[in-house]
C-alpha cells in the first residue's frame, strides 16, 4: 500500500470514528443505521482498537487468552486479546489461541459504552463465560490441574478487557503516570487542576489541541497526547511540534509538524482541524511564542472553550525572553495574563479605549491563575457596568448606607 493509498485508509477510519462518536451519544438506530450502512467488520476494528488502548496493563503473570465477540442482528465479529502482566495487550490469530474467557456485547452495546455518557451499566449489557468445556477427556484433566492458577489469570484478564470497555478512566493523575506525562508528581503537579476545569468537557466530542508533544528531536515524547485521549473518550486530539512526530498518530490522536510562532501557520491549522475547544500550550516557553500562539489561536477557539498556559515560571528566565527583578514585565507570558484581567474588566475602567472592544475584551470571561499555570476561559464578556452617571460621590453615598 503506497502512502497515498494509506492516507485514504486513515481518513476514512476518521470519519468513521467521527460517526460512532456520534452515534454513541445517539439512540440505537442511529448506531444501527451505521451499522448498517459501514458494516459490521469496519465497525468492529475501528472498537476493538479503542478498546485496547483504553485496556490497563494487566494484571495476570501466566498469559491468557481472552474472546471479544461483537453481534450484530445474525453476524458475528471476535477479535482474540491476549493478555500478560509487561505486555502490550494484542490481537492473536484464532488458530493460535487458547481462549479462557469470552465476553459477548452487542455492538450497538459497545459503542455506547465507549462513546456514550460515562454512566454506561457495568453489568447487564453482555453475556459471559470462563473455562470452555473441552471435547477431549485428555484436555479436561490438563484443565482441571490448572484450573486454580488459570481461573484466577482469566478473571484477571477478563476485569482488564471489561476496564478497556468503557468510557470511565481513572484520575488524571493517574494516567499522566501511566502514559509517561510529566504533567503530574514530577516538576509539575497540574492534573488537579485540569481534572477541575475540564471535568464538563468529559463527555463531549471535544477538540484539543496540545502545542508540543514532548520528547526531544530523537524523541517522539506524545505522553500527553494519549493521556488526553484516554480523559475525553468521544475527544479528538491534535499535537503540534517543531519536530516530526508524525509515527504518533493514531485513530483520535493527529501530531502536525509547525511553528507555534508563525501566525499564518497557526492560523490554517486552526481552520483545517478547528474549531478547538481546549489548547494547551506546552510548546517552547520562549515569552514572544506564548505570546503569538495565544494571540493567534485564541480567537479562534470555540465559545465556551478554554486556553492553556504551561511553565508560567520562564517569564523570569532572561534565556526565554523573561524578566529579571521578580517583576514580570508586559512582554511575557505573565504580562499576558495581567493584560487579559484588565481587558476582563474593560468596562470598569474610568478612561476606557477609544473604539470597539479588542477581541480579548470582548471574549475573556475567566482568568483562573495557580503555580506555573492559567485556563483562560473564552465566551461573551458582556456584563456592563455601573451607569455613567454614578460617579465616585453617588457610588460612595450608596455604600456608606
Amino acid at each position: 500500500m503506497d502512502r497515498w493509498d494509506a492516507d485514504m485508509v486513515d481518513a476514512a477510519e476518521n470519519a468513521l470514528i467521527r460517526r460512532l462518536i456520534r452515534a454513541g451519544a445517539g439512540t440505537d438506530d442511529e448506531i444501527d443505521a451505521l451499522l448498517k450502512d459501514a458494516g459490521l467488520a469496519a465497525v468492529a476494528r475501528v472498537l476493538v482498537e479503542e478498546v485496547l488502548f483504553r485496556c490497563p496493563e494487566p494484571a495476570n503473570t501466566t498469559p491468557v487468552d481472552v474472546a471479544l465477540d461483537l453481534t450484530h442482528g445474525g453476524e458475528r465479529h471476535t477479535a482474540t486479546l491476549r493478555m500478560v502482566r509487561d505486555e502490550p495487550v494484542r490481537v492473536v490469530a484464532d488458530d493460535t489461541a487458547r481462549v479462557r474467557s469470552r465476553l459477548t456485547f452487542t455492538a450497538t452495546g459497545l459503542v455506547r459504552r465507549l462513546f456514550g455518557p460515562t454512566d454506561s451499566p457495568r453489568t447487564g449489557d453482555f453475556t459471559n463465560s470462563f473455562m470452555p468445556t473441552p471435547e477431549d477427556p485428555g484436555q479436561l484433566r490438563e484443565l482441571l490441574a490448572e484450573m486454580n492458577t488459570v481461573l484466577r489469570a482469566a478473571a484477571q484478564a477478563t476485569a482488564t478487557l471489561m476496564a478497556g470497555c468503557t468510557g470511565r478512566c481513572p484520575d488524571l493523575g493517574e494516567l499522566s503516570i501511566r502514559y509517561g506525562s510529566d504533567k503530574w508528581a514530577s516538576f509539575h503537579w497540574y492534573t488537579a487542576h485540569y481534572e477541575r476545569h475540564f471535568a464538563r468537557y468529559r463527555d463531549r466530542p471535544v477538540r484539543v489541541l496540545e502545542i508540543g508533544i514532548g520528547g526531544f528531536e530523537d524523541d517522539l515524547g506524545g505522553g500527553s497526547l494519549k493521556m488526553w485521549k484516554r480523559f475525553f473518550p468521544r475527544g479528538e486530539i491534535f499535537g503540534l511540534d517543531l519536530y516530526d512526530k508524525t509515527a504518533l498518530t493514531e485513530p483520535r490522536i493527529t501530531a502536525l509538524v509547525g511553528d507555534q510562532n508563525d501566525p499564518a501557520y497557526l492560523t490554517a491549522l486552526a481552520r483545517e482541524h478547528g474549531p478547538f475547544d481546549l489548547v494547551i500550550d506546552d510548546g517552547s516557553h520562549v515569552n514572544e511564542h506564548v505570546r503569538t500562539s495565544f494571540r493567534t489561536l485564541f480567537p479562534l477557539v470555540r465559545p465556551g472553550g478554554l486556553y492553556v498556559i504551561e511553565d508560567l515560571q520562564t517569564a523570569y528566565f532572561g534565556d526565554f525572553g523573561g524578566s529579571s527583578g521578580g517583576v514580570a514585565g508586559p512582554d511575557t507570558s505573565l504580562g499576558l495574563v495581567k493584560e487579559l484581567i484588565d481587558d476582563l474588566h474593560h468596562r470598569e475602567h474610568r478612561e476606557p479605549s477609544v473604539g470597539r472592544p479588542t477581541v480579548t475584551q470582548s471574549t475573556v470571561t475567566g482568568v483562573h491563575a495557580y503555580h506555573n499555570l492559567v485556563f483562560v476561559e473564552k465566551g461573551t464578556n458582556g456584563e456592563d457596568t455601573l451607569p455613567s452617571w454614578m460617579d465616585a460621590d453617588v457610588w460612595t453615598a450608596l455604600g456608606a448606607k
